[in-house]
C-alpha cells in the first residue's frame, strides 16, 4: 500500500517492512517538515481512538519535543474538537491524528493553520517540499520543547455548541428526544454522551467502547450501517445518529429505521439556519451558502426558497471553507454529512450539526421522516472509470468539456474536473488524485436516471480512447 501524500497531510496503512506504508520514519519525516514549515512555538496534537493513536502520537510529540516545541496533547478527541483547540491554546497549528472514515490499518497526520483549518494547497505543496528535501534543524538540548497534557477540551467543544445562537437547548430538553447514536468504536463515544446529557436527550449508543477496533466498515453510509437501522426499525427512538471515527461528518436515521440520507444532513441544517437568518435578518446577515460540485442539487433548491445564493466549490474541505469566507456564507459543508457553520468554526463539526438538527426538530415539532419530506427530492449514483496509468485524463475531460458546450441545455463548470448540469439532472467527471480513475457522480429526481446519466458519461470517455 503505497504511502499518500496530499496537501491535506499523509496517510497510509500501519504494519509492513516495505517503506511505502506510514512507518515511523515517515511520521518523524512529515511531522518534521510541518514544524519547519510553521516556525512556531506551539502546536496541538489530538488523536481518534485507532489502534495504532498511541504509537503515532509518541512519535508526532516527540518529534515536535525535538524541533523545540510546546506541545498540547488533548489526547482522545475528534477533528473538530482539535481545530478548536488549535484557537483556544492560541497555538500555531495542530496536527489531527485520524484517518476519518478508513478502515482500521490505516492512519494519518492532517496538518492545521493557526486558525484550527486545514492547510491552503499552496502551504500543503510547500511542507510535502520541504518532507522532500529532507533538510532538518532540530533544537538543540538546552532548547528542547516539551508536552503539557489538557484533558478539558471535550467539555469545552461541548459548552460552544451550547453556547451558540441557533442551539435550541430549551426546545431540545422540552422535546425529550431519544436517541441511538453508534460511535463506531473511537471518539464519539467518548463525547457524545456528554452532549445528548447536556442537551437534555436520553440516549443509547451502539458501538461505545473507544478500542479502535471498529464493529463495521467505518464509513457512516447505508450499506454499513444495517446494525442501528435494524435497532430503529424496533421502535422506541426519534432519531438515529452515526459518526465516523474523528466525528467530523454526521448521517441520520429517521424514526422508521429509513436513512434520512447523508447528501440531506447539510440540507436539513442549512434550511434551519436560513429560516432562523432570514427571521433575524439585517442587512449585514448573509443568506448565502457552499457545498462542492459533487453534493446534491438540493442546497441550491432550500437556499434559493430563502432568497439567498448558492454556490459550489471544488471538492476538499479547505476549498470549500475558502469559497465559504469568499461569498460571505452563512452554513455550508459537503454532501458527504459535513457541516460548517462558520458562527462555531471554519471546519465540518458532527457536534455542531446535531445541535442545529435536533433545535430544528424540536422547534417544528416534526419527526425526522416527516422533517426529510419536507426537501427536494433527489437521488445520486455513484460510478467510476477505471484507466491504464498512462491514460491523459486531463486531456479526456478537455474533450468532455468541449462536447458539452455546445449542448444549449448544458452548463459545464470546470473548476475541478467537468460538471455539467441539466435543467433536471448533472453529472460531474473527477480524475482520482491517487489512482488511475475517474469518478463520475450523477444526480437525478430517480436513481434510474441519475445511474443512466453517469453510464452515458463513462460511454462518452470509452468512445474517447
Amino acid at each position: 500500500m503505497t504511502l499518500i501524500k496530499s496537501i491535506s497531510g499523509i496517510r497510509g496503512t500501519i504494519g509492513g517492512h516495505t517503506g511505502d506504508t506510514l512507518n515511523p520514519l515517515d511520521i518523524v519525516k512529515f511531522t518534521t517538515a510541518y514544524a519547519t514549515f510553521i516556525k512556531g512555538k506551539k502546536i496541538v496534537v489530538g488523536r481518534d481512538g485507532r489502534i495504532s493513536g498511541p504509537m503515532v502520537r509518541d512519535v508526532v510529540c516527540g518529534t515536535l519535543v525535538g524541533m523545540g516545541y510546546e506541545v498540547i496533547d488533548i489526547g482522545l478527541a475528534t477533528t473538530p474538537t482539535t481545530e478548536l483547540a488549535v484557537r483556544w491554546h492560541k497555538a500555531d497549528g495542530g496536527i489531527i491524528i485520524t484517518a476519518s472514515h478508513n478502515p482500521t490499518q490505516w492512519n494519518a497526520l492532517k496538518l492545521l493553520n493557526s486558525e484550527g483549518e486545514f492547510l491552503t494547497a499552496a502551504d500543503g505543496a510547500e511542507v510535502l517540499a520541504i518532507a522532500e528535501k529532507e533538510d532538518f534543524d532540530y533544537a538543540p538540548v538546552e532548547k528542547l520543547g516539551h508536552v503539557v497534557k489538557d484533558d478539558t477540551m471535550n467539555q469545552q467543544h461541548i459548552q460552544s455548541v451550547l453556547d451558540l445562537r441557533l442551539v435550541d437547548v430549551e426546545a431540545i430538553k422540552a422535546r425529550k428526544f431519544r436517541v441511538c447514536a453508534d460511535t463506531i468504536n473511537s471518539v464519539g463515544g467518548i463525547i457524545l454522551p456528554d452532549l445528548f446529557k447536556a442537551l437534555g436527550v436520553d440516549f443509547e449508543i451502539l458501538n461505545s467502547e473507544c478500542t479502535g477496533q471498529f464493529a463495521h466498515n467505518p464509513e457512516p453510509l447505508e450499506k454499513n450501517l444495517q446494525g442501528i437501522m435494524d435497532k430503529m426499525r424496533q421502535g422506541g427512538f426519534d432519531l438515529g445518529i452515526v459518526v465516523d471515527p474523528d466525528v467530523d461528518r454526521l448521517a441520520f436515521i429517521c424514526e422508521d429505521g429509513k436513512m434520512f440520507g447523508e447528501e440531506y444532513t447539510l440540507v436539513s441544517v442549512a434550511d434551519y439556519v436560513l429560516g432562523a437568518s432570514k427571521t433575524s435578518q439585517t442587512s449585514s446577515t448573509s443568506l448565502n451558502t457552499v457545498s462542492n460540485l459533487s453534493s446534491t442539487r438540493a442546497l441550491r433548491d432550500v437556499t434559493k426558497k430563502h432568497g439567498g445564493k448558492y454556490t459550489a466549490a471544488a471538492v476538499g474541505e479547505v476549498n470549500v471553507t475558502t469559497k465559504m469566507k469568499e461569498v460571505g456564507a452563512v452554513i455550508g459543508g459537503e454532501g458527504n454529512g459535513g457541516v460548517i457553520y462558520p458562527e462555531s468554526h471554519y471546519g465540518r463539526d458532527a457536534l455542531v450539526g446535531i445541535g442545529l438538527f435536533l433545535s430544528s426538530l424540536a422547534q417544528k415539532g416534526m419527526k425526522a421522516s416527516e422533517l426529510r419530506k419536507t426537501f427536494p427530492d433527489y437521488q445520486i449514483a455513484k460510478n467510476r472509470i477505471d484507466l491504464t496509468p498512462e491514460t491523459d485524463v486531463d486531456a479526456i475531460l478537455v474533450k468532455v468539456k468541449e462536447m458539452f458546450a455546445q449542448d444549449p441545455e448544458a452548463v459545464v463548470n470546470d473548476i475541478d474536473g467537468v460538471k455539467i448540469d441539466f435543467p433536471t439532472k448533472w453529472v460531474h467527471l473527477r480524475k482520482s488524485n491517487t489512482e488511475p480513475i475517474i469518478r463520475v457522480y450523477s444526480e437525478a429526481q430517480t436513481m434510474d436516471e441519475a445511474d443512466a446519466l453517469g453510464k452515458r458519461l463513462m460511454q462518452v470517455v470509452y468512445d474517447m480512447q
